[in-house]
C-alpha cells in the first residue's frame, strides 16, 4: 500500500476520535513542554554564567576576610587593612603580580538637586585592569593621585542615568560631592552588569587613601584581588598569600586562617555544574512523563486494534499485506506522538517566553533543543507503536472477520 494511503488512513483514525486523541497525547505534550523548558533554562543559565565569567578579569583571586573560632570562644571579628595589603605588594613571592585593594561603603552623592546614596569603592590603579573595566571616556586615577590623596573619581556605567544626567560619560569634568566632599569626575566606565550584592555599573572608584582619609576614616578593607600571571600560576600565588597573611595575622600552621582565598571563575564554574545537574535532574522528571505518556499511547493503539479488527480483517481479505497493516498503525501512533512533541513544544517555548517577560529569568530556546524534541516524540511513537502494530498485523483474517 502507498505510503500516502497509509497516512491518509492514520490521520483519519485519529480524526475521528479528536478528544481521545488529544488526552492520549496529553502526557508527551507535558513531558516534552516541561523538557524544553528547562533546557531554555538550562541554556539560559548557562548563557548568563558564560557573560559573568567573560566580565571577570582572568585568573582573579580575592581575599576577604572571615570569622574564626578557636577554642569555641571567637577571636573577634576578622579583619583586612592596609597593612595585609602594602606586606603582599612588598613581598617578594609576589614581585610583579598585579594586587588591588578594595575599601567600600555607601555614601549620599551630589549633583547640583540631584542626589543618590551610592556605593564608594576606594581602590588602586590596578583594579580597573584586574576586575576588566573598559573605559569609555576620561581617564583612570594614578597611583601618583592616589598617594597624594586627589579628591578625583571615576564613575561605573549607570552613576549619570542615577544622578539625573543623559550618562556617565556626560558628566566627566564636572564635580560630585560624595558625602559633602567635592571630587572631579576624570572618567567614566563601561556598564560591566550586576556582579551579585555589589553592582559595579552604579558604583564611583577613587583613590584608596582619599577615601581612607577624607571619606571613610578607616583602614579596614572589603577585600584584596590578586590578578596570577597565568592559570598554572594560581595554586602558587594563592599559596604566596596564604603564607604571607597567616605571618601578618600571627596564625600558626594548622590554625584555622581569619581569611578566605577565592577564585571568581572556579566559583561561578561551580555554580554552572550545579545548574547542569538541576537542569539534568528536571529534564529526567520531564522525561518520566514522556514514558508514562508513551504508556499510555500504546495502550490506547491496543484498545485501537481491538475496537478495529473487523476493519483490520475486512482489509486483509481485500488483499492488504500484514506489512501494510503493521505499518498504518505504527504510522499512527508515530502521528499521535508527533502531534504531541509540536504541541509540546509549543507549550514549552511559551512557558519560557513567560518566564522572561514575568519572572526576568533567563532562558534560550535553541534549534537544536526543539529537533532533538521532535525526534524524541518519533522515538516514543515508534517504540510503544511497535506491539500494538505487531499485534494488528498477526491477526488472522478469518478470525478477524468473526470478530464481534
Amino acid at each position: 500500500m502507498p505510503l500516502l494511503d497509509l497516512l491518509r488512513v492514520a490521520f483519519a483514525a485519529i480524526a475521528a476520535n479528536k478528544l481521545r486523541s488529544l488526552l492520549t497525547t496529553l502526557g508527551i505534550i507535558i513531558g516534552i513542554g516541561a523538557v524544553i523548558a528547562m533546557v531554555a533554562l538550562g541554556q539560559g543559565a548557562q548563557r548568563s554564567i558564560e557573560e559573568r565569567l567573560g566580565r571577570l578579569g582572568a585568573n582573579v583571586l580575592t581575599v576577604r576576610a572571615g570569622q574564626a573560632f578557636f577554642g569555641g570562644l571567637s577571636r573577634g571579628q576578622a579583619r583586612l587593612t592596609i597593612d595585609d595589603v602594602e606586606a603582599l605588594a612588598a613581598a617578594e613571592a609576589l614581585a610583579g603580580v598585579p594586587i588591588a585593594p578594595e575599601m567600600e561603603s555607601r555614601l549620599q552623592v551630589e549633583r547640583s538637586a540631584a542626589n543618590a546614596n551610592l556605593s564608594v569603592v576606594g581602590t588602586w590603579d590596578d583594579y580597573f585592569s584586574i576586575q576588566a573595566f573598559q573605559l569609555t571616556s576620561g581617564r583612570l586615577f594614578s597611583r601618583r593621585e592616589e598617594q597624594a590623596r586627589r579628591r578625583v573619581v571615576v564613575l561605573g556605567g549607570r552613576v549619570g542615568a542615577a544622578l539625573g544626567a543623559p550618562s556617565s560619560e556626560s558628566l566627566v569634568g564636572e564635580t560630585l560631592k560624595i558625602g559633602g566632599v567635592p571630587f572631579e569626575v576624570v572618567g567614566a566606565l563601561a556598564e560591566k552588569g550586576s556582579g551579585g550584592f555589589a553592582d559595579p555599573d552604579e558604583s564611583l572608584y577613587v583613590p584608596l587613601a582619599t577615601a581612607r582619609f577624607r571619606l571613610f576614616g578607616s583602614d579596614r578593607l572589603r577585600a584584596i584581588s590578586v590578578q596570577a600571571p597565568t592559570r598554572d600560576e594560581m595554586l602558587e600565588v594563592t599559596v604566596a598569600i596564604d603564607r604571607i597573611l597567616r605571618r601578618e595575622h600571627r596564625i600558626r600552621p594548622g590554625q584555622e586562617a581569619d581569611f578566605n582565598i577565592r577564585d571568581q571563575a572556579t566559583l561561578l564554574e561551580t555554580i554552572q555544574e550545579t545548574s547542569r545537574t538541576m537542569a539534568f535532574l528536571l529534564a529526567g522528571i520531564a522525561a518520566i512523563s514522556l514514558l508514562v505518556g508513551g504508556i499510555g499511547i500504546m495502550n490506547i493503539m491496543l484498545v485501537s486494534v481491538t475496537e478495529r479488527t473487523r476493519e483490520i480483517g475486512l482489509r486483509m481479505a481485500l488483499g492488504a499485506r500484514r506489512g501494510d497493516i503493521l505499518r498504518q498503525f505504527l504510522i499512527e501512533a508515530m502521528a499521535l506522538c508527533l502531534l504531541g512533541g509540536a504541541l509540546g513544544l509549543a507549550l514549552g517555548w511559551g512557558a519560557s517566553l513567560a518566564l522572561r517577560r514575568l519572572a526576568g529569568w533567563n532562558v534560550a530556546v535553541t534549534a537544536d533543543a526543539a529537533l532533538l524534541a521532535i525526534l524524541f516524540s518519533a522515538a516514543v511513537g515508534l517504540f510503544f507503536g511497535l506491539w500494538p502494530a505487531r499485534r494488528a498485523a498477526r491477526l488472522e483474517p478469518i478470525e478477524a472477520l468473526r470478530y464481534e
